[in-house]
Parts: structure tokens; C-alpha cells; sequence
């Protein structure tokens, strides 16, 4: 298994183990410093490993005529410009201040820039960047971010294979250590397009890379994360508020700190049903092995000195004499001894010829 400098995780896809939970705080802060705060208080009281917010300016990112592309009934918001406009208060002191307090808070915190000054200010902030699924096709922020030398994860929505090799070529020329997520670019991503299968796809095509999930279905009981944990995802980030039922683009499907619970409650016990990936026989089967496996017994009375063939032998629970899987060796030897009908048989009622 090959570890990666991304929270010293290690790549093994066929390995079911819980996931790096990036809790993807967004702009969901709606530009209030106590609610930031709170975000992050809240996501690493629910256990989240990372939280992560978004860092950019609406003139860098958008053009004033930039059509939405979410679903205008929870986020009426005509324009991507106006959006990110609303959401673009903080920048590099406010972020310092949010690092700080996700020190003290005991969580990573990583925000993905949208812009080359915010992914300069940021290196001092973070050991690992993040690629939005918006910027794969953004060969020059993608090399420049790679220069930087540290970690990427990337997002992979809206992107077909060719798009993704291209990316990924760009990140390795740079050798640093990559992470890939599946996503759909939906907000939200109904349940028929969630697509998890192409997780597995990821990775036999990226078979050194991690592989996770970025996702944008509802939480409903966070089944969408569930499947994807027993489907190897060694990342799973999801939009994370404090308020679901608040107007925006990202609470509405977001999980909030009691979805997050109830997911890390449900994964220990799907943990415990994993258990081993290592198949064996267990400690507490031994009663199984000893009462319900077979013995060989006397198919009839065997005569003392009568050479044993298969015609002399049945076979029957318990396992307390010998076993089945040895009858070609018992076979041609011979009794020393008178055998009753139905007997066990052991060892000791046998000579060789």
C-alpha cells in the first residue's frame, strides 16, 4: 500500500474504511465571522477531519454576465457574478482568523482559491490544496497551484476521462500527490444521477491515486455516503451547514452537524459488519468448526484387521474425529480394533498395512 501525503491516508481501493470527512463550509458563513466560527465548532464537534471553506473575489471568478446553473427555485439568484458578490467578504486576515480558530477547534482547515492571490495567501494556511471541479480544464491555475509543491485533491464534476488525464498529466509533472473525487455538478444531484459506480471506474483507471466522492445529493439519513464508504471512497466532502432550512445555494442540500453525527454513528456499526478484510476463521466460529463440520464414521461394523475403503465410510457431525478431507489417507489402512456402526472415527483405530 502506497501512503499519501494528503492526511497520511493510504491508497488501497479495495480496502473499506471510514473516510477523510471534509465538512465543505463553502461561503455558507454568508460573510459573518460568528458564523464561520460556529461552522467550524460545530462540523469538528460532529468529528469531521476538515473543514473547508472557498475563498474568492466575484470579479476574479465570474464575468457580470455569468448565467446561474443551480436550481433557481432554492437560490434565486439570476447571476453568478451577483452570487459570489454576496459571498466575497472575507479574504486573507479573515482567513488567518479562521485558521486559528480551527487550530483550537482541533480540525484541518483547507479553503479552495478561486483566484492566484488567494492561492498565494492560503499556502501559509494550509498543507493541502483543493481543485474545483469548475477549474479542471484551467491548465494555468491548475500548474501554478501545483507549484506550490504540497498535495492536491481534485473534483472531478461535469468532466469526461480525457478532461480528467489532462489534469491529472498537468498535477504529475509537478510530482506531488494527488487525491480524485468523483462529483456531479448538480445542486442538487438527484439520487438517479449520484453515479457512485464511477468511483470504481476512478480507480482502475487511477489505481495510485486516492479516489473519493465530493457530493451534492439531499443528506436523507446520508445513505449517498454510506454507499460510497462500502465503496472504498478513502475522501468524502459534502457541503456543511448550521442551518438547512436557510435560503442559499449550499444549505439547502447541505449536512448539518447532526447529519454528520448520525453518518459517523452508522459508519462505526457498518465498520463492525466489514470487520476484516483478511478472510479467516474466527475465535467465536470454533464451536461451529467442532460441532457442525463432519467426521468420517463407520458407514457398518468394520471388522478388526478389515483394510478400510471408501465403502466403509460415511460421514457425520461433530467434527471431533477425522476429518473428511483425509479419507484417501484412511483408506487402505487398517483397523486394529472392532468398530461399531456409527462410530466416530479417531486415529488410534488405525494401522497402516
Amino acid at each position: 500500500m502506497k501512503t499519501i501525503d494528503i492526511f497520511n491516508l493510504e491508497v488501497n481501493h479495495g480496502l473499506v474504511r471510514k473516510p477523510l470527512i471534509i465538512a465543505e463550509a463553502g461561503v455558507n458563513h454568508e460573510g459573518d465571522m460568528e458564523n464561520a466560527k460556529r461552522l467550524i465548532d460545530e462540523a469538528s464537534e460532529a468529528n469531521a477531519d476538515v473543514i473547508k471553506f472557498q475563498t474568492y473575489k466575484a470579479e476574479t471568478i465570474a464575468s457580470k454576465d455569468s448565467p446561474s446553473y443551480w436550481d433557481r427555485s432554492e437560490e434565486p439568484t439570476e447571476s453568478q457574478y451577483k452570487l459570489f458578490k454576496k459571498y466575497d467578504k472575507f479574504w486573507k486576515k479573515e482567513f488567518e482568523e479562521l485558521k486559528l480558530h480551527c487550530d483550537k477547534a482541533g480540525i484541518d482547515f483547507m479553503s479552495t482559491p478561486f483566484d492566484i492571490d488567494s492561492a498565494l495567501f492560503l499556502n501559509d494556511l494550509m498543507d493541502v490544496y483543493k481543485i474545483s471541479s469548475s477549474d479542471i480544464t484551467n491548465k494555468p491555475f491548475i500548474e501554478y497551484i501545483a507549484d506550490f509543491g504540497k498535495p492536491i485533491i481534485l473534483s472531478t464534476g461535469a468532466s469526461n476521462t480525457d478532461e480528467i488525464d489532462r489534469a491529472v498529466k498537468w498535477i504529475k509533472k509537478k510530482n506531488v500527490d494527488l487525491a480524485i473525487l468523483h462529483c456531479i455538478l448538480n445542486y442538487p444531484t438527484e439520487d438517479e444521477n449520484a453515479n457512485l459506480g464511477m468511483m470504481k471506474d476512478l480507480q482502475v483507471r487511477y489505481p495510485d491515486n486516492l479516489i473519493g466522492l465530493s457530493d451534492h445529493t439531499l443528506p436523507k439519513k446520508m445513505k449517498t455516503l454510506e454507499m460510497a464508504t462500502l465503496m472504498g471512497a478513502s475522501i468524502i466532502e459534502k457541503h456543511f451547514t448550521h442551518d438547512k432550512t436557510l435560503l442559499g445555494n449550499d444549505h439547502y442540500h447541505a449536512m448539518d452537524k447532526k447529519d454528520l453525527e448520525m453518518f459517523n454513528s452508522s459508519i462505526e456499526n457498518i465498520l463492525k459488519l466489514v470487520g476484516s478484510h483478511n478472510k479467516r476463521a474466527l475465535n467465536s466460529e470454533d464451536p461451529a468448526r467442532k460441532n457442525a463440520r463432519r467426521s468420517l464414521v463407520a458407514k457398518h461394523h468394520i471388522e478388526k484387521g478389515k483394510t478400510i475403503t471408501k465403502e466403509d465410510l460415511t460421514w457425520k457431525r461433530p467434527a471431533h474425529g477425522i476429518c473428511p478431507s483425509k479419507i484417501d489417507e484412511v483408506c487402505s489402512f487398517i483397523s486394529n480394533q472392532s468398530i461399531p456402526e456409527d462410530t466416530i472415527l479417531q486415529w488410534e483405530m488405525f494401522a497402516k498395512e
